[in-house]
């Protein structure tokens, strides 16, 4: 008789702590499951492993079918699947070590084929991380905090249990912290398809029982992914990413030995591009920091992520288009018109208007040059700023351009167009923004001139690699049905 009451409390406590924890994918998934197999024992049968893995992914789907779209829909279930896998029909009992590592490195193993995927970097001090941080978060952390949240009608001892959670979780902050410092966290996504197929093998190789005559040859597999040489840029091209951040603008560029990143991407409120888009790229393009992060100016849509930028990855070296908005927080350098300088074959060179008389005016402009094919970065300038350019040495022919001030009205002179005679134009914005980025005035003169346009808007994040004069390449371009 006690069965079914203590199914049903099982499972409310289970929905309790969801409420808690928000209910995202990886706690819809445990409860399903959870539900599934209290209802099958209230039944008195043995569901099995898999049974309850596959209904409780077609019942995550059927609640909330767009979370396929989400890579932690398939991360959770793909690690669940890796430790069914490993460890379901294993007989006999483990050491206390064995049973504790084990499954971390399991999961280490099995999810890397599925992060590159995804496209998302591989942290290479994650599984040491999750060894502390797993049983650490399980048995200290949250149980402290729920204790503490369950007796705050006793203010005194409610309160000193959250206060020691806190402590505790700080604490583990600190020491991954420190972790982190000695290894090298990142491991780019960027090797070819073979390699990673073969690692795959190898991980799979290496989660069967110890006993299966090809496991030891999954080592040799997987260290392909970490030791495989790397796609090296030629000298003198620069790969260009103009990346999707909405309403706002973040451009990568990289040489053979160097990265260079033109504004941050905008802040608005608790939401970052900065740490949201720009600092993941980074991290899949396999650069560990930054050569040069140059903010045009001090504009919320530009400078708004380079904060998070700066924390996450870091730059050796910061300029800023308008200080002292950018000196005190990013440690920002002015920028110096006519300061230029070559990086594997690559030529940079910068301005900025004197006259400025405000912060788009104040935007500090850089063109790279590379193999006989230059781009403009233009920041926020207006129709004056253009003009005051067009006097310099960088108001020369240009093939790729980036659109001034989002395709403003005031911005796009066709004094500059006509001097400039870009081929391709460059508009970062976000869809139906407020400002009515960018203008169809500013279009109609880009496409009187034969300008082709290219929209983050309508194209999403664009790559292309300047000195080959080839063209941009865009993810949007494969026709997806969720990106209609």
């Amino acid at each position: 008789p006690w069965l079914p009451w203590a199914c049903g409390l099982g499972f409310a406590g289970a929905l309790g702590y969801g409420l808690l924890a928000g209910f995202e994918v990886p706690v819809q998934r445990a409860c399903v499951m959870l539900g599934l197999v209290l209802i099958w024992r209230l039944r008195f049968r043995h569901l099995g492993v898999w049974l309850p893995f596959l209904l409780a992914l077609n019942g995550v789907l059927i609640i909330e079918p767009l979370a396929s779209l989400m890579p932690g829909f398939w991360l959770s279930f793909a690690a669940v699947a890796v430790l069914i896998f490993t460890f379901s029909g294993r007989l006999g009992p483990w050491d206390w070590h064995v049973a504790w590592a084990r499954p971390q490195a399991m999961i280490a193993l099995g999810l890397f084929p599925m992060l590159w995927i995804l496209g998302l970097p591989i942290s290479l001090s994650g599984p040491l991380a999750n060894l502390v941080a797993v049983p650490w978060i399980s048995l200290l952390v949250l149980p402290t905090a729920l204790l503490g949240t369950l007796l705050l009608p006793v203010p005194w001892l409610g309160e000193t249990l959250l206060w020691v959670s806190g402590g505790l979780l700080d604490g583990l902050i600190r020491g991954l912290t420190l972790l982190a410092g000695y290894f090298s966290p990142w491991l780019p996504v960027t090797v070819p398809l073979a390699v990673w197929l073969l690692s795959a093998f190898g991980a799979l190789l290496l989660m069967l029982p110890a006993g299966v005559i090809l496991r030891p040859l999954g080592w040799p597999l997987v260290l392909l992914a970490v030791f495989s040489p790397r796609e090296q840029i030629p000298r003198g091209q620069v790969e260009v990413w103009q990346l999707d951040v909405g309403q706002g603008l973040a451009i990568v560029l990289r040489t053979r030995n160097h990265a260079v990143l033109y504004d941050a991407g905008p802040k608005v409120r608790d939401f970052d591009q900065g740490e949201r888009v720009v600092v993941p790229v980074l991290r899949s393009l396999g650069i560990a920091r930054l050569d040069l992060m140059l903010i045009s100016h001090a504009h919320a849509d530009h400078a708004g992520g380079a904060l998070a930028v700066q924390q996450e990855v870091g730059a050796l070296r910061v300029i800023g288009g308008e200080l002292p908005g950018l000196a005190e927080p990013l440690r920002a350098q002015p920028c110096t018109s006519g300061e230029s300088w070559e990086w594997d074959g690559v030529k940079f060179s910068l301005w900025q208007w004197s006259g400025a008389s405000d912060s788009n005016q104040r935007s500090c402009v850089m063109q790279v040059e590379a193999g006989g094919e230059r781009l403009l970065l233009t920041g926020d300038i207006d129709a004056r700023a253009e003009r005051a350019l067009l006097q310099t040495s960088l108001g020369v022919p240009t093939r790729w351009l980036q659109a001034p001030h989002h395709g403003s009205r005031t911005s796009s002179s066709v004094d500059l167009l006509k001097a400039l005679a870009p081929r391709v134009v460059l508009i970062s914005r976000g869809h139906g923004n407020s400002f009515g980025h960018p203008h169809p005035q500013v279009l109609a003169r880009y496409q009187g001139l034969g300008v082709q346009i290219l929209d983050s808007a309508e194209q999403g994040a664009l790559r292309f690699r300047l000195g080959t004069f080839g063209k941009a390449e865009s993810l949007r371009d494969q026709p997806r049905f969720w990106r209609d």
